[in-house]
């Protein structure tokens, strides 16, 4: 345990809100966010609601910088963050602020992680902290954990990252938070409810009069920090695709394969290339692709968008398709099934790094090295191995 977590530990009635902390993170969300805070619209509320709280925390990290030398500084974000933020472009790798003045860290222009609170220790070793104010944002939320744990450690050759879990609500019992919890680098802070925190501020009409930034002595910007360790994105990325070219044309099973690149870790999803139209046709005969339930042909795909890109999710491999919308500057996120089989899940939109990292990419994958790639990374069954495709079927049984 870090001197840090057991002082945070000893002192958790510091991180209780009252009602100068909940007015004064007002000045880090929008007017339109303001409005929304005690709106009916149960989904606007909650969102609004979430962006409040999250500044709280990071006021009350501010405070509780000053009572001790246990907190070296807390990185500013919000309305503290420095205006005239630079645009995503292909290349830039590292810590950046958004335009709302999140923290984030990219590789080649991809939010790769996005921190609620940032902060260092006494001895300026890095933590950081997520901040939660619904079950419904525990979804894939262990992995992402972990993985800003591992590049965080990667980035500043930091052998563990201590966690702070901030939560507005008992969030002890979900299992994902108990695996958590069993590192003595993390802790979690729970504080009142949203809802008596807005009881403290309701009676007293619109926020007006919120006080505005102080001259905070220990504060630092997160794009001033100095890696300890070279971050090129792109090469290690493509070091990972090029092993799974190798492996596969070699039959290799790269799941169980050992993995010695430091760096193997880091690379969240491998984009393999566009498919050629034989590549397309290929993989319409093998595996299903749908939309809401529709199912779409070869010439569907050819009609309604200008370009597939394969890709795979890491740590698991687990394939991916990319359709790029003739009629709109999106992706249609792909994702497989129990089957094999591709249904959509979620839109690109063209204002993230990663929407241009897809545009930059070309057709360069035939239909022997997709149904390769594919093969390779299907749903296992129950004998370990992966599901067939529809011609292998068919071959089969002829």
């Amino acid at each position: 345990m870090t001197d840090l977590i057991r002082w945070l530990n000893k002192n958790r009635s510091f991180f209780q809100p009252d009602e100068s902390f909940s007015v004064r993170a007002i000045r880090h969300i929008s007017s339109l966010e303001k409005t929304k805070l005690f709106s009916p619209d149960i989904e606007h509320m909650r969102t609004a609601e979430g962006r409040w709280f999250e500044a709280i925390v990071y006021e009350m990290f501010l405070d509780a910088a000053e009572t001790t030398d246990e907190i070296g500084g807390v990185a500013i974000k919000g309305a503290d963050a420095p205006r005239g933020r630079r645009n995503i472009h292909l290349g830039q790798n590292g810590f950046f602020y958004s335009r709302n003045g999140d923290i984030t860290i990219r590789g080649n222009g991809q939010d790769l992680a996005e921190f609620d609170l940032f902060l260092v220790d006494r001895d300026n070793r890095i933590a950081f902290g997520e901040v939660v104010t619904s079950p419904s944002d525990l979804k894939e939320f262990e992995k992402e954990v972990e993985y800003k744990k591992r590049l965080l450690g990667y980035l500043f050759a930091q052998p563990s990252v201590p966690f702070l879990l901030i939560s507005s609500f008992d969030i002890s019992h979900f299992s994902v938070v108990r695996r958590l919890m069993k590192s003595r680098d993390n802790i979690n802070l729970q504080t009142i409810t949203c809802e008596q925190i807005k009881a403290l501020v309701e009676k007293k009409g619109p926020f007006k009069d919120h006080r505005q930034a102080r001259d905070h002595k220990k504060t630092f910007l997160a794009t001033d920090l100095v890696q300890k360790k070279p971050f090129e994105y792109l090469r290690y990325h493509d070091w990972e695709r090029n092993k799974v070219f190798s492996q596969v044309s070699n039959h290799v099973d790269i799941r169980n394969a050992p993995n010695p690149e430091e760096t193997t870790v880091l690379v969240k999803k491998i984009l393999y290339g566009g498919l050629y139209p034989s590549a397309i046709k290929s993989l319409c005969k093998e595996r299903e692709i749908s939309i809401r339930g529709e199912k779409l042909e070869f010439n569907d795909l050819m009609r309604n968008f200008s370009k597939v890109i394969l890709a795979t999710d890491l740590p698991g491999y687990d394939p991916l398709v990319y359709l790029r919308s003739k009629q709109k500057r999106e992706y249609l996120k792909m994702v497989q099934d129990k089957g094999g089989n591709f249904r959509y899940e979620r839109r690109t939109p063209p204002k993230v790094g990663f929407f241009l990292w897809l545009e930059s990419l070309t057709p360069t994958l035939g239909s022997r090295i997709t149904r390769q790639i594919l093969e390779s990374f299907s749903p296992v069954n129950g004998n370990g191995n992966g599901v067939k495709s529809k011609i292998e079927v068919l071959n089969q049984q002829n």
